[in-house]
This record gives C-alpha cells, sequence and structure tokens, in this order.
C-alpha cells in the first residue's frame, strides 16, 4: 500500500486526475490517497498554499498532483513554484517521447528525450527589484560602484532588475540526478545546456560544475580537452555511468540541434530557465503538451504532475486530454518502485493512442471528429486495455 497525496487542481485538474487515479488503481498497485484541495478558489481565500498540503506531502514524501491556475500578472506568484521551493524539489524531470498515432510534424522521426531542470537557482529564484523603488535605485548604484567591467546604463528610475544565482551545491546536485537517471534508465548521454561564452560567472559555473561530475562518474567526454580531474569531494559519491557520453551544448545552438536532429540526444541536464524553455520545445516534438508527463523530486519528497494548465474553459465538459497526467503517474509507479506497473501503464497508453478510436478531440485527425470521446472515456480505454493484456 503506497500512501499518496492526491491534489486535483482547479480548472480542468480534478477530471484529469480522477482518470489517472482510476488508471493507476487498475494496474493493480494499492494506494491509500490523501486528497487535498489546493485550487486557485482556496489560494486567493486564504492568500497561501494551506499548510495541510505541505504536511501531506512531507508525510506521504509522494504527491500526484493535477494543474493549478496561476493568475497573470498579479496575485500569488506560482504554487508550482512555492511547492517546489518549500519541498527542496530541486530536480525537475520531463520525458518527451515519440508515441504511434500522435500528430507531430516529427512523427517520423523516433524521439527519446529526458529534460532534467535545476528547480531552485537561476532567474527563476525570484530575486527581482521592480523599477522606480528606492531599493532598486541604491542596487544599481551599488552595481555600478563594482570594478566588474559592465555597468547598468540605462535609467535608475526605469530599470527593473532580476538577480541570477547560481551555486556550486545546486548544480552538482542536479548534475548528480541527471547522472543517477541516466546510469538507472539505462540512457546513453547526458548533454549540458548553458550559455557560458557570454555569462561566465553563473554560466561558467555550471559547466566546471557539471564537468565535475561528469568525471566523478566517469563519463565518457565527447571533447576530450574538456575533461577534469575527479574532485576529491566527490570521490565514492558516485555510481559507474562509464558508459554514458558526457557531451556540451550552448543554448542557442541546443535549440537548433534539437529541430534538426533530436534522435542524437537523451537526456539533457538545464539550470531553470534554459529547462523551462527546452522542456516545452521538446514537447512540440513529439505532440505537445497533452503528451508531456513531469516530476519535481528532491531528497525526500516527489510531486507528479502534468506540465500543461489547467484549461479553465473547458471545466466540467469532460473533454480534455488526459494522457500527460497519466503518464506522470507512470513515472510515479517506477519513482514507487513498480517497474511492472508502470511498463503495463504506458504499453496500454501508447496502444490506445496507436489505435486512435477512444482518445479525446485533440488527438484526432480533425479537432471536429465527432467520434473522440470525453476524457473519462479515454480512461475506460485505457483501463480496458491493461485488463486484456
Amino acid at each position: 500500500m503506497h500512501h499518496v497525496t492526491l491534489i486535483p487542481g482547479d480548472g480542468t485538474g480534478p477530471e484529469i486526475t480522477e482518470a489517472t487515479r482510476r488508471c493507476l488503481e487498475a494496474t493493480g498497485v494499492k494506494f491509500d490517497w490523501d486528497v487535498q484541495e489546493c485550487g486557485i478558489e482556496v489560494i486567493e481565500k486564504l492568500g497561501k498554499v494551506p499548510e495541510s498540503v505541505l504536511a501531506s506531502v512531507r508525510k506521504n514524501q509522494v504527491a500526484l498532483k493535477g494543474p493549478i491556475t496561476t493568475p497573470i500578472g498579479k496575485g500569488f506568484r506560482s504554487v508550482n513554484v512555492y511547492l517546489r521551493q518549500e519541498l527542496g524539489l530541486y530536480a525537475c524531470l520531463r520525458p518527451c517521447k515519440t508515441y504511434k498515432g500522435v500528430r507531430s510534424f516529427f512523427s517520423g522521426v523516433n524521439v527519446d528525450l529526458v529534460i532534467v531542470r535545476e528547480n531552485t537557482e537561476d532567474l527563476y529564484a525570484g530575486v527581482e527589484f521592480q523599477a522606480g523603488l528606492p531599493a532598486t535605485a541604491e542596487l544599481i548604484d551599488f552595481i555600478n560602484s563594482k570594478a566588474t567591467g559592465r555597468k547598468i546604463s540605462t535609467g535608475k528610475a526605469t530599470t527593473g532588475v532580476s538577480i541570477k544565482p547560481m551555486s556550486y551545491e545546486g548544480t552538482r546536485n542536479i548534475a548528480n540526478f541527471a547522472f543517477d537517471y541516466a546510469v538507472k534508465a539505462g540512457r546513453k548521454s547526458v548533454t549540458s545546456v548553458c550559455k557560458a561564452n557570454i555569462m561566465k560567472f553563473t554560466d561558467g559555473l555550471w559547466y566546471d560544475e557539471t564537468r565535475a561530475v561528469a568525471a566523478a562518474y566517469g563519463a565518457k567526454f565527447e571533447q576530450p580537452e574538456l575533461k577534469v580531474a575527479p574532485d576529491a569531494e566527490l570521490a565514492g559519491k558516485t555510481t559507474d555511468a562509464s558508459q554514458v557520453a558526457y557531451m556540451e551544448r550552448l543554448i542557442d545552438n541546443m535549440c537548433m540541434q534539437l529541430v534538426q536532429k533530436p534522435e542524437q540526444y537523451d537526456v539533457i541536464l538545464l539550470s531553470n530557465l534554459y529547462g523551462d524553455i527546452l522542456s516545452d520545445l521538446c514537447a512540440g516534438l513529439v505532440g505537445g503538451l497533452g503528451v508531456a508527463p513531469g516530476a519535481n523530486i528532491g531528497p525526500s519528497s516527489a510531486i507528479f504532475e502534468a506540465t500543461h494548465g489547467s484549461a479553465p474553459k473547458y471545466k466540467g465538459q469532460n473533454k480534455v486530454n488526459p494522457t500527460a497526467l497519466i503518464l506522470s503517474g507512470k513515472l510515479m509507479l517506477e519513482h514507487l518502485g513498480e517497474k511492472a506497473a508502470a511498463e503495463k501503464l504506458e504499453a496500454a497508453v501508447a496502444a490506445v493512442i496507436a489505435e486512435g478510436k477512444d482518445v479525446t478531440y485533440d488527438m484526432k485527425p480533425h479537432r471536429t471528429d465527432p467520434t473522440a470521446v470525453g476524457t473519462a472515456q479515454m480512461a475506460d480505454a485505457i483501463i480496458a486495455k491493461m485488463q486484456s493484456m
């Protein structure tokens, strides 16, 4: 019996969460669900995420979460970001895989990528200073007084500032996660991505540390001249990754590489902002966010969630595609050690999509196809497929 926090979310979240719950239970794995409400209505009423949500996730250590609406430009910053920071969920895992039957411009290419994104640092740390405030002007004066070689030349009253923190610890943690994942999942390469040619003290640190971790794991350096001596601090703390290649790409070049030849890449390791952008790019390679699962994992807790929004305009219509959250449930099963159940669930999802009969409107050749089924009915088909296996 696995004790799991269940956060239905808002908008279409409760519908796809219920579909996912039924599919997970149909694998035969036993769950004790602790349902916690954390939708936009609750957030606006309390002005914060309920303490009971955090307490439940800390207790159970695993959560399945439906999408939650984030107000744009006002109100609570982001429930997703808040949960990641409060629970120390430093690693975001975003597999992007081709499934037969999903429409995509890259349908002829077998894409099977995994984005590993650092979740807590970088520009998304939220250290920002608003234009026009005295504190911002003071910060600009401080920056301009230092001999860094660069100054903020625009007006102090008209300039906003964001801080980009990057630490040795944060970079090593996410690099360790990427290599551990690559070894356990039998992946062939880890590609470290940043913009170190421009941001030498932050992205430059990123490359220094990902190289150090790659060397500690005994990875094969695609560019031998980049190989560094193993760090004594990392000795004995890693598993053998001698069959895993370590590569580096600059972020702009990586975008072009993914459009031209995505099949050449496997695990892609990125900092927070770049990881957010490339996650959606890679989802686009395989058909969109409707088939893109996600996980946010820390030392003691993990939250599994779809990467798309809550689509409130479709709330209660039994219309939206539940695949992304169901596949996130598959990641959760793997995390819980239920490998056979995870494989069974993914195989059923893939078979239903390939048949193309019992799928939602967005997975039909034409969105007005009258044979499209609802959220619950697609889950029924996946369950029936598992029962027939």
